[in-house]
């Protein structure tokens, strides 16, 4: 059998990159070892950069309504300290999305389908071979083994991708330091425990009730690693830890999905390996605070796969497909040692006391420190592929209206095609028309009236809303050259 890109694993990540492809016309298969989604809490949290490229990609669940004028806020912790604000601009979604992973991981599944996506459950990826100008994928499924030829292999297989490892992947790898401990109870006195994070000498406690009455927890204990971190925890283990640390018996009943974590963290020392290309937990892992995992892993998701479709469609070749690792893995460093300096802040010991006292002001003060950028990723800033290209360059474009010859649109609007946008301000024409004109199957060309918070009169914005190009760098072409090649984008939604 053939296809052009096999995805390996079906969390939301790897269906995600599957609905993208599909939807740009490109034969995708996604082998998923699961029978059905798992039905286990996990991440809940997508942060602003994350919603906004969703937004732009038309990907957000429950999208439609028209995005408020002024800019929002959602509060937020940053080392289970309250006080910080995710903020987004106006006309943007909310800057924070609270949808548990198993509804995410259906909606992506939803979409990947839709798309043309071959969405093959029960399936584990056995081996890889390259080959012919491709890769030969085994797998075992239902009904015995199976064989694919393929252009390119993606890794959404978690943190221990087997991917990873048969591509020859090495990654840098910091050791467990703490334990930790997660499971869904039943406490016998409901408000035995406080909603949110709880700080005592002897460790941290966040806890949420749902509507059905029963708590989630996680511990964080760093007195040190587990000893066996693959031993499944009891009821009794949790109920002693909760109890521990909390200072007074906590008791519980009922549990469900029980399981260890710790703050290993590994990322990978390329996220691109010849005709391998790994996305979320099979590229980055870190400790789970800020709810900046599974944002990461969307943002991968969204970045590589209009690359990929480009490359398969033969719209772009190998220098566009290396930013997929050059733009990522600065990004996923940065949040493997901003969890780490969180883990820091956390440690119990009264030395630390005063350092929390002066994050805790800070954030109660709301001034501009950074840290909501950070955690959100709206930060983030791309290097020019061309090593030439000036600000605005790099940076992703707010949603504006724009007033066109056919009405009023605005930029999510614009870039739900998933193509190359080409925005021209008013009138005068400085030659970048005729500089771009080789490559109009592939642009979207959109002719605008002038915006004032706009203060230029042509941008080249890249199908997860960045800006590729604004004048005064390199010429246009040169910009171009770099990124695509001359042709259509085929399949193109």
């Amino acid at each position: 059998m053939r296809a052009d890109v096999v995805v390996v694993g079906g969390g939301p990540v790897g269906l995600l990159l599957a609905a993208e492809l599909a939807g740009y016309g490109v034969d995708t298969v996604l082998l998923e070892s699961r029978a059905v989604a798992c039905e286990r809490p996990k991440a809940t949290t997508l942060h602003a950069r994350a919603v906004q490229s969703l937004a732009r990609r038309g990907h957000l669940p429950g999208d439609g309504a028209p995005y408020a004028q002024a800019p929002a806020a959602s509060p937020f912790h940053f080392a289970g300290l309250p006080g910080l604000l995710i903020t987004a601009p106006g006309l943007e979604p909310e800057p924070i999305l609270k949808c548990p992973q198993l509804e995410l991981e259906r909606f992506f599944e939803e979409r990947a389908r839709a798309a043309g996506a071959r969405v093959l459950r029960g399936y584990r990826a056995t081996g890889f071979a390259e080959e012919d100008g491709g890769v030969r994928v085994t797998a075992k499924g239902p009904r015995g083994g199976a064989v694919w030829h393929t252009k390119y292999v993606v890794g959404a297989d978690g943190a221990r991708s087997t991917v990873r490892a048969i591509a020859g992947i090495t990654s840098d790898t910091h050791p467990a330091t703490v334990s930790a401990l997660t499971g869904s109870v039943v406490l016998r006195e409901p408000d035995a425990l406080t909603d949110g994070w709880t700080r005592t000498a002897r460790g941290w406690i966040a806890a949420r009730r749902d509507p059905q009455g029963r708590t989630h927890i996680r511990t964080l204990n760093c007195g040190g690693a587990h000893m066996d971190r693959h031993r499944k925890p009891t009821l009794e283990e949790l109920r002693k830890e909760v109890s521990c640390i909390a200072g007074r018996p906590v008791a519980m009943e009922e549990p469900r999905w029980l399981g260890r974590f710790s703050d290993f963290a590994r990322l990978a020392r390329t996220f691109r390996a010849r005709r391998f290309f790994l996305v979320g937990d099979a590229a980055h892992v870190h400790f789970p605070i800020g709810g900046q995992g599974l944002s990461a892993g969307v943002l991968d998701a969204l970045n590589l796969g209009w690359k990929l479709a480009l490359a398969v469609h033969g719209s772009a070749g190998e220098s566009l497909l290396d930013t997929y690792d050059l733009e990522r893995r600065p990004v996923a460093r940065k949040v493997v040692d901003n969890t780490r300096a969180q883990l820091a802040l956390m440690r119990p010991g009264s030395e630390l006391d005063a350092l929390r006292e002066v994050f805790a002001g800070l954030l109660a003060a709301n001034r501009e420190h950074g840290l909501e950028d950070m955690i959100s990723a709206q930060d983030t800033v791309l290097p020019d592929p061309t090593g030439r290209t000036p600000p605005p360059a790099g940076t992703f474009l707010p949603n504006t209206r724009l007033q066109t010859d056919e009405g009023e649109t605005d930029v999510i609007g614009l870039l739900r095609q998933g193509r190359p946008l080409l925005l021209f301000f008013g009138t005068e024409d400085s030659g970048h028309r005729a500089a771009a004109r080789q490559w109009g199957g592939l642009l979207r060309v959109v002719q605008v009236r002038p915006r004032p918070e706009v203060p230029y009169d042509a941008l080249l914005v890249r199908p997860d809303g960045y800006i590729a190009w604004a004048p005064g760098g390199p010429a246009l072409a040169d910009v171009l050259s770099s990124y695509f090649a001359e042709g259509a984008l085929a399949g193109c939604r």
